[in-house]
């Protein structure tokens, strides 16, 4: 199934490009030191639980071993997993894209006439626009992961796949709880443990009657139909366990083979993620027990784009993402601009590849193709991916088919792409474009560098300095050396 434009309505990316955004984020001293300060953090804890791991680089190996493996079989794996799913009182429902996921779940939690509901932390229902979507139907999905909580009731975006609301300080916090809380639960200080303290006795009331649950899975197992959920306060298995009705919306990626399987990821996504040796809470669950936890569940599972994805001989790898979050806390760009600057629900690294996979957003002027120019492409990336997925390859690539789409274009960027891929295609062209080199040393001011360059290329030196060219190129210096040794 081809992907939707993000020229149509999509809440998986809100339509503008990265450099507006970038623009408006990189002047937020106050957001650039919470990214700081939080980043390096969750960093530093990360290269710590990494190194003390002896056998850290064979379980990295392991990983993207396994999710390949599971990417390459993902249709085999998916059907059993429904016949166990099923076969341990499941319900299972395939959903095309994000209307059929949203209308999935619209239809069960207003078969059970509740106005309410309670969610694990997710993205995947962020991808499909699952809460706004219910609140057009007169149903409140209350987030009840603290980050989550904090993002939803200042009518904010998450800006991280793990910290959602890393772009917050405690002041802020505080604040938004301030404005949302009842009489007698407003905190009275920043303090981080009032500020929790507060939210517990918001939620709890929120838990004891919630009648229907959502969430997503971290991990599914086909040979037993089992689900997994990671995380650190609590909230999960608080929605997974009271609530007399589970629905779980999870993409087909997701999918692995076997809980041998899942025991590798138990180990790299939290040393991946924040940190931990271990997550607080790692809650698993298998179909419906009675008597024991949700007594009616259901499995929607995802594709929206990704089966379109797994086609692509390069892209696919990007499925193979565990949502740990380790490429944005590295990332000199996200660093620097947060997550909102990315207009996607998955930012950094990991959604400059893959949100333009899923929207199949590969068209010169369309906000999703710009994304994968939101890179230096220094490779730290990969460094530390969990599993091993090569984002600066697949950066170039989907820059390539961006950069070809738009060549014949009467855009500055695009007459600047065509005029320089003739002369790079052509040895001969280009060494002829070398004898104008001398000419950039003119403009160059006192420390080497050119500020200004004419259209097309304007808009490059707008961004950017030029380092002043040398003063003998490599072909000259080649022909120079070549002659000498005769």
């Amino acid at each position: 199934m081809k992907p939707q434009s993000t020229t149509e309505t999509s809440p998986l990316q809100w339509g503008e490009t990265f450099r507006d955004g970038s623009r408006r984020m990189v002047g937020n001293d106050q957001l650039r030191a919470n990214l700081r300060n939080a980043t390096e953090t969750i960093r530093s804890k990360r290269d710590a639980r990494a190194a003390e791991t002896q056998n850290w680089e064979e379980l990295r190996d392991a990983g993207a071993a396994i999710k390949r493996y599971s990417l390459d079989h993902l249709a085999d794996l998916l059907e059993e997993l429904e016949a166990n799913v099923t076969a341990n009182g499941g319900i299972v429902h395939w959903a095309r894209d994000a209307h059929e996921a949203n209308a999935i779940a619209y239809d069960i939690v207003a078969r059970h006439q509740v106005d309410e509901v309670v969610k694990v932390k997710s993205m995947a229902t962020q991808e499909i626009g699952l809460n706004e979507y219910f609140t057009d139907r007169g149903i409140q999905a209350v987030e009840t992961d603290l980050a989550e909580l904090i993002v939803q009731l200042g009518n904010d975006h998450p800006s991280h796949v793990v910290v959602p609301a890393i772009h917050r300080n405690r002041s802020e916090v505080r604040d938004i709880f301030t404005d949302n809380f009842e009489d007698g639960n407003r905190p009275s200080s920043d303090d981080p443990r009032e500020l929790t303290m507060r939210a517990r006795t918001h939620l709890r009331e929120k838990f004891l009657n919630a009648k229907v649950a959502i969430s997503g899975a971290n991990s599914m197992i086909a040979d037993t139909g089992a689900l997994s959920v990671y995380e650190s306060e609590g909230n999960g298995r608080m929605c997974l366990t009271l609530p007399e009705v589970l629905i779980s919306i999870v993409g087909i990626e997701k999918v692995i083979p076997t809980w041998q399987d899942a025991e590798v990821f138990t180990e790299l996504l939290p040393r991946s993620a924040t940190g931990e040796p271990m997550n607080p809470y790692t809650s698993w669950w298998t179909g419906v027990t009675p008597g024991d936890g949700p007594q009616e569940f259901h499995l929607i599972l995802l594709d929206n784009g990704r089966t379109t994805v797994l086609a692509d001989p390069l892209g696919r790898d990007a499925l193979a993402c565990i949502r740990c979050g380790a490429c944005m806390n590295i990332c000199p760009v996200y660093r620097m601009v947060g997550g909102h600057a990315y207009n996607s629900v998955y930012p950094g690294p990991i959604g400059a590849i893959l949100t333009p996979q899923l929207l199949g957003a590969f068209e010169d002027g369309d906000p999703s193709a710009t994304l994968p120019f939101a890179s230096t492409l220094c490779g730290a990336c990969y460094d530390v991916c969990p599993v091993k997925i090569d984002i600066p390859s697949i950066l170039v690539e989907l820059r390539r088919r961006s950069v070809e789409s738009g060549a014949g274009s009467t855009s500055g960027w695009g007459a600047a792409m065509k005029a320089s891929s003739e002369v790079m295609r052509s040895g001969r062209r280009l060494g002829a474009a070398e004898t104008l080199l001398p000419l950039g040393r003119a403009v160059a001011d006192k420390e080497g560098r050119i500020t200004q360059l004419p259209w097309p290329v304007s808009s490059w030196t707008k961004s950017r300095d030029v380092p002043s060219p040398p003063t003998e190129s490599f072909r000259r210096w080649m022909s120079r050396r070549e002659k000498a040794e005769r």
